[in-house]
């Protein structure tokens, strides 16, 4: 005998009621000034994909390797539109219960108790037990019910690390944005939000996701933009010091390491680099801070292997172009 399932997703085209009508770009030049104002540096193509993301309410898929910026898109977004950021983290064997709803069995055992307690016929106790009241919301159904002023972004982070079931889950959400509880009836959203996933593509995700979505390719930076980012995200930071950060990682990205060094690690070290008091990279400190620019000792060793002077002495070097240094 088949369970009945525990929810199911109504299809229809269009939400009435749930319209864009609140937070906006006017422009894609908008778009980048915005951003920026929140530390965040969009290159042209980043800023018109996320301008037609908001301007045609359709979700945002970004794929890139970690550390390049995909989930702080998110959360700047939610700064600049001054609204909800609702975080739906995925991993391996998450299911639809732990993203969009579970009952509260404990309250609704408690409520049955105190509906005895207080001599409630027989025949009525535990009648509003299955009601929204004890409904415990997980992050979907948080995003889709949310009554805030603005609409929240729902970030849905790592999507790769899901199931399959999972994804086809989600596919069927994300086309409508409303759902039926079996013991309630259909709850629509309240507010359409503005969605983003991200992808470090440890899997392929199937192709009817994609197609729901926008798509944008975040890739390493380069090092004039690197330098961009480091600036806004360290006001205080020294042009010169920051460009030598900036093209020690450019170097180290270009050779094979388990995992290549992102931005998230490039303002980590820039950041631990200002609370020493650095004013030039020198191998001794690059040797005493690897621990925030490489995360595997595999890695750490390969560094000193090559010999971190060489690449201390390349970032130093006056015009030095790192896309260009030699990788033997």
């Amino acid at each position: 005998m088949r369970r009945k399932p525990l929810m199911e997703v109504i299809m229809r085209p269009t939400l009435p009621g749930t319209e864009r009508n609140q937070p906006s770009f006017s422009s894609i030049e908008e778009v980048q000034d915005r951003v920026a104002a929140h530390g965040y540096i969009a290159d042209r193509m980043l800023a018109t994909t996320l301008f037609l993301s908001v301007s045609l309410g359709k979700p945002l898929y970004l794929e890139g390797e970690p550390g390049v910026g995909k989930t702080d898109l998110a959360k700047t977004l939610a700064n600049v539109f001054d609204c909800e950021l609702i975080r739906l983290q995925c991993y391996e064997g998450l299911d639809s219960s732990a993203a969009l709803y579970e009952w509260n069995y404990t309250r609704q055992l408690l409520e049955l108790r105190l509906q005895e307690a207080r001599g409630v016929e027989r025949e009525q106790i535990g009648s509003n037990i299955f009601s929204e009241e004890f409904l415990l919301q997980r992050p979907l159904l948080r995003a889709l019910r949310s009554g805030a002023k603005h609409p929240p972004v729902l970030l849905i982070d790592e999507v790769d690390r899901a199931d399959e079931e999972f994804e086809a889950f989600l596919l069927e959400i994300l086309s409508d944005f409303q759902i039926t509880i079996p013991e309630i009836g259909t709850l629509n959203a309240e507010q359409v939000p503005f969605v983003i996933l991200t992808s470090n593509r440890t899997r392929e995700v199937h192709d009817a996701l994609k197609r729901r979505c926008l798509y944008y390719w975040i890739d390493y930076p380069c090092l004039e933009k690197e330098v961009k980012i480091l600036r806004a995200r360290l006001p205080d930071l020294e042009l010169r010091l920051a460009g030598q950060v900036c093209r020690f990682m450019e170097l180290l990205r270009e050779r094979d390491f388990y995992k290549r060094p992102g931005i998230a690690e490039t303002i980590d070290w820039a950041r631990a680099l200002l609370a020493l008091g650095v004013a030039e990279l020198d191998p001794q400190i690059v040797e005493a801070t690897l621990s925030t620019i490489l995360k595997y000792r595999a890695d750490i060793e390969m560094l000193r292997q090559l010999g971190i002077g060489n690449f201390v002495e390349m970032a130093l070097a006056p015009g030095h172009a790192p896309s260009k240094a030699h990788k033997g």
